[in-house]
């Protein structure tokens, strides 16, 4: 099917991982494809594989200038732009710029920032400056990847929760907003995907669990899905792209403002 042919598409955060998947099932629907990151290299490549071709832009997320050259760059490329995929965003590689917890008062300036910059700022940018050229098209969809843990409460990792919950609370904001430009504005949040910020979190976990002392932290992770997941398995780049593709398309048509939970029903363990 090429139910997105003709729309154009700009993915943040998509050399790699979830924004790849992203873009792959966007372009597999037949929009036109840019990608932004800061690995330029990366989202070259990663554009030039994707299913009608694409083009990779090398920016930081956070930097509204950047961002705002991007959507330039797209336009330029395809014509306009229909749809904004705000991906990027990063847990982080150490526990300190993961803003952990802990008690709460373990938290460093710099741990909070980073997460606010790389988790709420990269969305703030990207939204303001494709919002003028998506009103040019007569209307579109905003996609923000936000996370299980902006819904829920996450003592261990505050910062990163809270920017993820930033995210649910300006996707609802913008939804009310934009909808009478015919803009439709919803965010998905993953559950549990093997990511380098799970690897630090699993060798954590692994020196505090007696059980899991002889484990990798690829197996410490498939066991905390495991026994977190009622479905029992963890979750793919491609579950959320094939969702994002879906909200970008036709058949969303009166979605707009909703935080879609894809986790395998990890949320209804907590909530029961």
């Amino acid at each position: 099917m090429t139910t997105l042919k003709g729309k154009v598409a700009l993915v943040t955060g998509g050399a790699r991982g979830i924004g790849a998947a992203i873009a792959r099932c966007l372009a597999d629907q037949g929009a036109a494809v840019a990608i932004s990151d800061l690995d330029g290299a990366t989202a070259r490549e990663t554009a030039a594989s994707l299913a009608n071709g694409g083009i990779g832009v090398t920016a930081d997320a956070a930097d509204e200038a950047q961002m705002a050259d991007c959507v330039a760059q797209a336009v330029a490329k395809f014509g306009g732009l229909d749809i904004m995929v705000n991906n990027a965003g990063i847990g982080a590689n150490d526990l300190e710029s993961m803003g952990f917890g802990l008690p709460f008062t373990n938290v460093t300036e710099r741990g909070w920032d980073n997460q606010v910059q790389a988790n709420l700022k990269t969305t703030f940018c990207g939204c303001k400056v494709a919002i003028p050229a998506l009103k040019a098209r007569g209307g579109g969809a905003i996609i923000n990847i936000a996370s299980i843990a902006g819904r829920m409460a996450m003592p261990s990792i505050p910062a990163y929760a809270a920017a993820k919950a930033g995210v649910i609370s300006l996707t609802r904001s913008l939804a009310l907003e934009l909808g009478p430009d015919l803009i439709r504005v919803n965010a998905i949040c993953p559950g549990f995907l093997w990511t380098k910020s799970w690897e630090v979190l699993a060798n954590l976990i692994k020196g505090s669990v007696p059980d899991y002392a002889n484990l990798t932290p690829r197996e410490v992770f498939l066991d905390v899905v495991k026994k977190n997941t009622p479905m029992g398995r963890e979750q793919m780049p491609e579950d959320i792209g094939h969702l994002a593709a879906f909200l970008a398309g036709s058949g969303a048509a009166n979605i707009t403002g909703q935080q879609i939970d894809v986790d395998g029903g990890i949320l209804l363990n907590v909530m029961r």
